[in-house]
């Protein structure tokens, strides 16, 4: 599906992939921080979505030849790999497939939410080595799947690359003035608020229901879904 958003300068109406309205981009950012909270607060400190800190872990491991560790931290950054090989995958068998009415990416998140529920029911510890390869693969899907918000290329599930980019729009809006420029650097800051959020709403609720806590990004999930799956004026 696709959406229309009016464009406050002209007037004009422009036409975006539903995957690329500030709502699903906001809802992802959610997701993206609080499954990085998940894994760090509830399965063993390992990170889902930000490998630069799995790597420096395993770096640090292996120094110590604390072996496990290294393979504690090793996994993750695997199954991140092969997740973002599946999503290109099913990407290009699906993209023009007339005879599949679902879009690509409504596959892709579908795949998400059913390996996130069974997260859901792996027990804390013993299961923590399984539970910590599929939220880092799910997570390298949504990463590689949804890469626009608005006609701009950002990150949904961490965030140095975009506080980068809103950065640099800053500092260019600054010099030139123009007002789309600042819309588009408030637009990485909008995505860095509701990542905080996201993790801020993880280290709330994973000590409350444990394992269970990864049912909520699910939950957002599924809505994303839904929303994908509407054609509309905003």
């Amino acid at each position: 599906m696709r959406i229309r958003e009016k464009d406050k300068d002209k007037g004009a109406i422009k036409v975006y992939q539903t995957s690329e309205h500030r709502i699903t981009a906001a809802t992802l950012a959610l997701v993206g921080g609080f499954l990085d909270v998940y894994t760090f607060l509830c399965r063993g400190y390992v990170f889902a979505n930000a490998q630069t800190g799995n790597i420096v872990l395993m770096a640090a491991s292996l120094a110590t030849l604390n072996f496990n560790m290294v393979l504690t931290y090793f996994t993750p950054i695997i199954s991140f790999v092969v997740g973002i090989i599946i999503c290109e995958i099913i990407r290009s068998k699906i993209k023009n497939r007339a005879d599949i009415k679902s879009h690509w990416r409504q596959i892709i998140i579908a795949i998400e939410i059913i390996a996130l529920a069974a997260v859901a029911f792996i027990p804390i510890g013993s299961g923590n080595f399984a539970a910590n390869i599929i939220v880092s693969f799910v997570c390298a899907m949504q990463m590689e799947a949804f890469r626009k918000v608005q006609g701009i290329t950002y990150v949904s599930t961490m965030c140095t690359g975009n506080l980068r980019s809103a950065t640099a729009y800053i500092y260019t809006w600054k010099k030139t003035g123009d007002k789309k420029i600042l819309e588009n650097g408030l637009r990485y800051f909008k995505v860095i608020l509701w990542f905080v959020i996201g993790a801020a709403a993880g280290a709330l609720l994973v000590p409350l229901i444990g394992e269970k806590a990864v049912l909520v990004a699910a939950a957002l999930l599924v809505g994303i879904l839904l929303l994908m799956r509407k054609e509309y004026i905003s």
